[in-house]
């Protein structure tokens, strides 16, 4: 029975280990990976390139793939280009094999890590700045390899109980059936490196034979788009197309393999016969390679007729203010700030186009669509609550408080739009004129300068559109308080005014308030900004 609680046990500690250095390794070099992931993409196949190398760096094809479907979402990355991130993430996650093979069998490192898993603890518990997520990294390699050491003892304890014909035969249907039982095993560890891993880890101690090892590591590879598409279940469009896209992508690459198995062995034994068995560790991680670079480099061509059938499979649902405002990408707060910007940016020109047309008592400004911009911003600030970052993640914490100051004038505004008296008397009123041209004007040229993505300029053209309004509203308060006195104007008419010029003061600040952390945010964002405007 202790070999059994050694095989789980270390498997637990392997898949622990893996958790614990991919996030150290996302914290070491997220945002570094990130911008790269955005700098070096620009088609499918340099897509597939930066997927591989950032999975292989993080460890994670889960985070490579939602920091790709972000910046779908975001507008950074074409559809087919995000396609080729998540192929080339395929590939990236066989590293975690090779490293098992040629270190953990190779090299007996279970004692060599051990100090490694100290210092790392240390680092984490004790260092400051990059040294934190580092030492994280570092104790998480040293628990992989106490975990294969665990693994490997348990195995070696059930030599003679367990043997190859324990499984199903080396046979067509026997294959199929370990391929649906590596599906199971990613589906209960939700991790396919520690499924190739106790695979290797069997192969190695001869529990099983190189064939049902393989078979078993194509139904892992299978497995883990099965975890994707749950995941991506009831998410955005852009979500829910890369859930499909892994499950095609994998079955295709899974019937691949499957059928090149018995092709693989013969040429290895035309090669070098009896050595796939004597290595059947290097074989195996060499065969889950292998079918996966195929797999790649077969469906690269195909990438722009691959994202129209996903498109066509997931249409896009009808347009709302929030719909980028996706829970899987939660997962990975950058990516989330990303998306979140860009929502903010849609509400924005949403409320400066809703201002505009309450202005001017035109059909745009009704209570259907004061009620859509409400729930919206509000459902923007729910989302943002989700969001939590840290000082020390300088960029990310900046980020995230440039959007929670944006979205709380974005509410203070909202709250201003509903004011109809207040914001239409002004072309009626003589007083009111010079205010609301100098805001109707204001606004229309912000309007024009954030569809140009120009967010340094619509700061610099809000801040002295507020300037002047306010200056307005101090000279034109004291004129209505003297018609009053002077019986030019009744108390109820004078009041209406007065309101009235507060409410276009206040608009304009907003706008301004807005616009400069919208500003703020774009520096933090992994989208290229227009050169900012030099100061006047």
């Amino acid at each position: 029975m202790g070999q059994w609680f050694d095989l789980l046990g270390g498997l637990g500690v392997f898949l622990l280990g893996v958790v614990i250095m991919t996030d150290g390794l996302r914290g070491l070099a997220g945002d570094a990976l990130r911008d790269a992931l955005t700098r070096f993409t620009r088609s499918p196949y340099s897509g597939a390139a930066t997927g591989a190398v950032s999975t292989a760096i993080l460890q994670s094809s889960s985070a490579t793939t939602v920091a790709a479907v972000g910046f779908v979402g975001a507008g950074l990355l074409t559809f087919p280009q995000a396609l080729g991130v998540i192929f080339g993430a395929n590939i990236g996650t066989t590293v975690t094999g090779w490293l098992v093979a040629l270190l953990g069998f190779k090299l007996e490192l279970k004692t060599a890590v051990m100090p490694l898993i100290l210092i790392g603890i240390l680092l984490k518990l004790f260092g400051r700045g990059r040294m934190e997520p580092g030492g994280f990294a570092l104790a998480g390699f040293g628990l992989i390899f106490v975990g294969i050491a665990a693994m490997q003892s348990g195995m070696a304890g059930l030599e003679g109980q367990i043997t190859p014909e324990t499984f199903p035969a080396n046979t067509w249907l026997g294959r199929f059936q370990l391929l649906l039982l590596g599906v199971v095993i990613t589906l209960v560890t939700q991790s396919s490196s520690a499924g190739v891993a106790a695979a290797l880890t069997a192969v190695h101690g001869g529990v099983i034979s190189f064939e049902q090892a393989a078979a078993l590591v194509i139904g892992m590879d299978v497995g883990t788009s099965a975890t994707a598409l749950f995941a991506t279940l009831g998410g955005s469009a852009e979500t829910r197309r890369t859930g499909y896209s892994h499950v095609v992508y994998n079955l295709f690459t899974g019937l691949f393999a499957f059928f090149f198995l018995l092709p693989y062995v013969a040429l290895w034994q035309w090669l070098s016969p009896g050595a796939i068995y004597l290595q059947a560790e290097i074989a195996l991680v060499g065969f889950h390679t292998l079918f996966n670079v195929f797999g790649t480099l077969s469906v690269l061509p195909l990438t722009p007729h691959f994202a129209r059938l996903m498109e066509w499979l997931v249409p896009d649902r009808p347009s709302h203010l929030v719909g980028l405002l996706d829970r899987q990408l939660l997962k990975d707060s950058p990516v989330a700030l990303e998306a979140v910007r860009v929502t903010l940016v849609d509400l924005f020109v949403a409320q400066v186009q809703y201002s505009l047309a309450l202005m001017r008592k035109q059909e745009g400004a009704n209570p259907e669509r004061l009620v859509e911009l409400y729930e919206s911003v509000e459902a923007c600030q729910a989302y943002l609550d989700q969001i939590h970052s840290h000082p020390e993640r300088a960029r990310e914490w900046h980020f995230l408080k440039a959007c929670l100051h944006t979205v709380d004038h974005l509410q203070r505004l909202q709250v201003r739009l509903g004011a109809s008296r207040e914001a239409q008397c002004w072309q009626s009123a003589r007083q009111l004129i010079d205010a609301g041209t100098t805001l109707d004007g204001g606004l229309r040229e912000l309007r024009n300068l954030l569809h140009k993505k120009d967010w340094a300029g619509a700061a610099q053209l809000s801040s002295a559109m507020a300037e002047r309004l306010n200056a307005e509203e101090i000279k034109q308060r004291e004129a209505i308080i003297a018609d009053i006195a002077a019986g030019r104007e009744d108390t109820e008419a004078g009041d209406l005014l007065l309101a009235a010029l507060v409410w276009m003061q206040w608009v304009g600040r907003h706008c301004w308030r807005v616009s400069h952390h919208l500003n703020d945010a774009a520096t933090y964002s992994y989208i290229p900004t227009p050169t900012p405007r030099a100061p006047r």
